[in-house]
């Protein structure tokens, strides 16, 4: 469940409000969108693989807000940790370049 829109990083892109399928946020001119709806979350993970300032935490787990702070989520390196793993953003290694059959892909001529 979406848990945290980081205020010190989101660089207002409204990335978040655009791609979530719910309708969870809410877009605010001139400010940081907010979780408007947060029980309508359904755990995709979009709103954070989208996030470019990687300014957004999903907690894996879809029925209990957790309520972790900003601060702990910033120490456990928790804001976009997801995207860092799925290897998406700048400077990352997509986890598909690792498997086998999509790196023949990139070398077989059909």
């Amino acid at each position: 469940m979406i848990e945290i829109v980081s205020e010190s990083r989101c660089v207002e892109c409204n990335q978040c409000v655009s791609v979530c399928p719910t309708n969870v946020f809410d877009r605010v001119e001139g400010g940081v969108p907010v979780i408007a709806r947060q029980d309508d979350c359904q755990t995709c993970f979009m709103c954070e693989l989208y996030c470019p300032a990687d300014a957004l935490y999903v907690a894996p787990d879809s029925e209990e807000v957790i309520g972790i702070t900003e601060a702990e989520a910033e120490r456990q390196g928790l804001l976009g940790g997801y995207r860092e793993k799925v290897g998406w953003g700048k400077g990352r290694t997509p986890v598909a370049s690792h498997d086998y059959m999509y790196r023949l892909s990139l070398v077989a001529k059909f």
